[in-house]
């Protein structure tokens, strides 16, 4: 597979052509974001670690029927993916009260919800992510009703898989987001599931394990990234 140019930078990934128009090679760097961008600096080996913890959530879910891009591991850094049309609608699925809904409704830290709770954002930096309802997403044309259904339906169910399976290795899946694309006419998962992109809690102590240590300034934060790594990939 030969790599082409670069089409896209976001803060913690590259994404480079490749010689056939429906792959892409997807970069992971070890920058670090926090804050809507006001926070930054870098996490020695989070692009190693990330591509490894992705890479295996991505392979299980597909195994459990879950469509998303994935298609291999290249190497430390990189993955092989299905190119996709962006859907510009963060879908975060909140099982335990963390991050901005506790101050946005004035809630606790660690309040766990009866029933999952998942929330729509617009998937814009200029406008800062805004959260958003069903109506706005159809209204402004991001994707139709069915879709939005269909992402609904895919998230929740994949928060069913990982609450059971980080569960099984002593870990409280607290929140995370994911990102959805269309390649043709079928929904795809997208982006990626990481340290980074989810709110990792130790199932017996609480101990965070995920990219609040880096906007917290809690410390450990290279250390806590790789026994992520090692509880995910059990190497």
């Amino acid at each position: 597979m030969k790599k082409g140019p670069m089409l896209y930078e976001g803060k913690a990934k590259q994404v480079f052509a490749t010689d056939d128009p429906d792959l892409l090679i997807q970069h992971f760097k070890d920058d670090a974001t926090a804050f809507d961008g006001t926070k930054k600096s870098t996490i020695a080996s989070k692009g190693v670690v990330n591509n490894a913890i992705s890479s295996h959530m991505f392979s299980l879910l597909a195994e459990q029927g879950v469509p998303n891009h994935f298609v291999e591991k290249l190497s430390d850094r990189e993955m092989l993916i299905k190119a996709l049309k962006m859907i510009q609608v963060e879908v975060i699925m909140r099982n335990v009260a963390a991050g901005s809904i506790c101050k946005r409704y004035g809630i606790e830290e660690g309040r766990v919800f009866d029933e999952p709770i998942l929330e729509l954002y617009y998937k814009s930096d200029p406008h800062h992510d805004p959260l958003m309802n069903t109506e706005h997403v159809v209204q402004f044309d991001l994707c139709s009703l069915e879709t939005l259904d269909e992402i609904s339906g895919y998230a929740r169910r994949i928060n069913v898989l990982m609450r059971e399976f980080f569960r099984g290795i002593n870990v409280t899946l607290v929140d995370f987001k994911l990102e959805f694309g269309m390649a043709g006419d079928q929904l795809l998962l997208g982006d990626e599931i990481s340290p980074d992109t989810c709110r990792f809690w130790d199932l017996k102590t609480g101990e965070k394990l995920d990219k609040d240590r880096f906007r917290f300034d809690l410390g450990r934060v290279e250390e806590v990234y790789q026994e992520m790594l090692s509880r995910v990939t059990g190497a």
